[in-house]
């Protein structure tokens, strides 16, 4: 026998069939004897060979696996908790569907390159911008696919929230508790970002805010703006550079719990005192804003439905079945402990 793993040219040559039998002995075995069959899942056992469940797959123009498509590295995704609540959600219907899900972050800092890696039947697109080349090769490849956080593609499924909503409506508590002074922790835009212009939720959480601000006789100019990667130390860093300030805010408004996290930490560090000196404000209602200290006023998305309904428009799209239209979940505000009335 050959040195290393048993392919099924070892299987043939001990059964004394040919690899085609050896094939059909595991995949089609109407085709064959059942004395044949039997001869060579012996030999096949005798060597230790068992073939190779995703080449299977291939070969029958399926895997039952869905992708979903990453926008940044593995380990900087899984810093936010928001992924795992979406990927809980998807999670389920994979569970319940018989199918299996395969995460796939940049190849070599490209999503486009690692389109052609991912052994998949379509994809979950996350946070990726419609103008961009992975959507083109998606299409091009006719991968069905599903955009979330995104921007609406004619003829494409697609789940968001009202983001624009949301930010109004926590924009318009903060200024109906007094506060002026405002400043916005933003998720980082990307490179090109001044010259295009926001997209996808960041675009439509600033509307929202512009919106409230707006009511106010205020705009974007009258707001401290910082824009930073999703992280709790970047919203640390960013809040000390604004506290820095001479004439600093008394309310952070965060894009996301994760920036909110850090901002209390830093004022915490600062020993400025919230809600008491500067509110704080996120946006997510992630599990540990309830319980963190203290508790976070927030924004709450259904990340959880988010994940789950990508998935079954998405293996809808697979499965052929009718087409799912572009689906906005709802926001609410969610007040706890760590905004109060303007000192």
């Amino acid at each position: 026998m050959p040195s290393g793993r048993a392919t099924s040219s070892d299987v043939a040559a001990a059964a004394g069939v040919s690899r085609s039998a050896v094939s059909f002995a595991f995949n089609n075995p109407q085709r064959i004897s059942v004395a044949t069959r039997e001869r060579i899942l012996a030999a096949a056992e005798a060597l230790g060979y068992a073939p190779s469940t995703l080449g299977r797959m291939l070969q029958a123009g399926t895997t039952n696996s869905i992708g979903v498509l990453l926008p940044q590295r593995l380990a900087r995704i899984l810093e936010n908790p928001y992924y795992s609540r979406f990927l809980m959600g998807a999670g389920q219907v994979c569970d319940q569907e018989g199918y299996t899900l395969l995460l796939t972050p940049p190849l070599q800092d490209s999503v486009l390159k690692a389109i052609p890696y991912a052994a998949v039947d379509g994809f979950i697109v996350c946070g990726l911008e419609t103008d961009r080349g992975e959507v083109a090769e998606l299409t091009r490849r006719g991968i069905p696919f599903v955009l979330i956080d995104s921007d609406r593609l004619e003829g494409a499924p697609s789940v968001e929230v009202d983001d624009r909503g949301g930010a109004r409506e926590v924009t318009r508590y903060l200024l109906g508790l007094g506060h002026r002074r405002l400043a916005v922790l933003s998720m980082d835009p990307g490179p090109g970002a001044a010259a295009r212009g926001y997209r996808g939720p960041l675009a439509r959480r600033m509307a929202g805010i512009t919106d409230a601000l707006a009511e106010c006789g205020l705009s974007l100019a009258d707001v401290r703006l910082a824009e930073v990667p999703v992280s709790r130390g970047e919203g640390h860093r960013a809040t000390r550079t604004l506290m820095a300030d001479d004439s600093p805010p008394t309310a952070v408004l965060a894009l996301s719990d994760i920036l909110a996290y850090g901002a209390v930490d830093a004022l915490q560090e600062l020993a400025i005192w919230v809600p008491q000196e500067v509110s704080v404000t996120g946006f997510d209602d992630l599990a540990e804003s309830s319980w963190f200290r203290p508790r976070l006023t927030t924004v709450r998305q259904p990340i959880v439905t988010k994940g789950r309904m990508a998935a079954e428009f998405l293996i809808s799209a697979i499965r052929g079945e009718e087409q799912h239209p572009h689906q906005t979940l709802e926001t609410s505000l969610v007040v706890r402990e760590s905004t109060a009335k303007v000192a």
